[in-house]
């Protein structure tokens, strides 16, 4: 086949992640470079090559001919007008989690690309990590029984004065709701492959933070069929040594994943050990963005039903707006009734 031309829009951490699968997989090229930073463009060029650079995706969709899709891997701010340029042109997009700082911005950017019949696909590439696919094939293939309780933590002292992270997060309202918690609320809807209903939430910053909105988050979820999840993330964790547990307590054991990549275990409920899931081995950030990617390329190319859907995400944004509601007047929130209408009577997995 002919190479997809793709733009790609955003140049810091994660595009170069996606500068990296796109020029390895042979169904795609980059056709375009798009940032505002001539320095990410310099360091773009010298590891990737010379392609035609501008600062804005509205202006490369404009002067480069034949594109085939857009990649936004920039800040999830003033993405309207970014996606009304490659919606009018008919042309398919894979935006970065989130898709925007409000379930309502978001919603109307669905509603654009509907309107359009073009393809939206979300960036969740944490759904295509080897370890999430296991976890997965456990709960379905009953190993342990069925899911009834979980916890989720996340601990991490996240220094976001780093020169290899985005700095937009420091003055961002709650970062760690719209950046990190974002994903873990995705993979909890799409492993357990139930509807959010509820959740009882507290935000809050610490006194040594250096966000200016709540860095940290503990929230109790209810789920379809009485399934509670109990869920810490933390950006100003107290300890610079990260720490990830999500543990489901099934019906006859339990699942244990100790490490965002991978670590994954089962337990039947009178083992004495856990017993290690052996997974295949990765490339952190790029085994999983190159299946990501994959996917948004069947779907364009092949008309394979689209993944990460624009209106599946819906739903996890709806989670961090309801986290937000309830730890502001202090009560439980109903995740669907602060859904679009249209959204809330679609399909929550997709």
């Amino acid at each position: 086949m002919t190479p997809l031309r793709v733009v790609l829009a955003g140049l810091g951490v994660r595009g170069r992640h996606w500068a990296e699968v796109l020029t390895r997989s042979p169904r795609c090229e980059i056709a375009a470079y798009a940032d505002p930073n001539p320095a990410a463009h310099e360091r773009m060029v010298a590891q990737y090559g010379e392609r035609p650079a501008f600062e804005t995706a509205e202006a490369a969709l404009a002067a480069v001919p034949n594109v085939d899709a857009l990649v936004l891997a920039n800040p999830p701010i003033g993405r309207k007008s970014q996606v009304q340029a490659a919606v009018s042109r008919g042309i398919p997009l894979l935006v970065e989690k989130p898709l925007a700082l409000s379930l309502e911005e978001a919603a109307d950017l669905v509603a654009l690309a509907e309107a359009a019949s073009v393809p939206l696909m979300v960036g969740l590439n944490f759904r295509y990590l080897a370890v999430t696919q296991a976890l997965k094939r456990l709960l379905a293939e009953n190993v342990v029984g069925k899911p009834e309780f979980a916890r989720f933590t996340y601990e991490r002292y996240r220094d976001g004065r780093r020169p290899d992270l985005n700095k937009y997060p420091l003055t961002m309202d709650q970062p760690m709701l719209w950046e990190q918690s974002i994903h873990h609320f995705d993979l909890m809807r799409f492993v357990y492959e139930r509807a959010p209903l509820t959740v009882q939430c507290q935000t809050w910053n610490p006194s040594w933070s250096m966000y200016a909105s709540d860095a940290n988050v503990a929230a109790i979820f209810r789920f379809e069929g009485g399934m509670v999840i109990n869920y810490q993330g933390t950006w100003q964790s107290g300890w610079a040594e990260p720490h990830f547990e999500w543990r489901t307590d099934c019906t006859g054991g339990i699942i244990s994943q100790r490490h965002q990549f991978g670590d994954l275990y089962y337990a039947p409920q009178s083992a004495a050990a856990l017993t290690p899931v052996e997974l295949p081995p990765y490339e952190t950030w790029i085994t999983e963005t190159q299946a990501l990617l994959d996917a948004f390329v069947d779907t364009v190319v092949d008309h394979q039903p689209l993944q990460c859907s624009g209106a599946d995400h819906l739903w996890s944004l709806a989670m961090v707006q309801a986290c937000i509601l309830s730890s502001r007047e202090g009560k439980s929130v109903a995740i669907a009734s602060i859904l679009p209408p249209k959204s809330g009577d679609s399909d929550h997995i997709l």
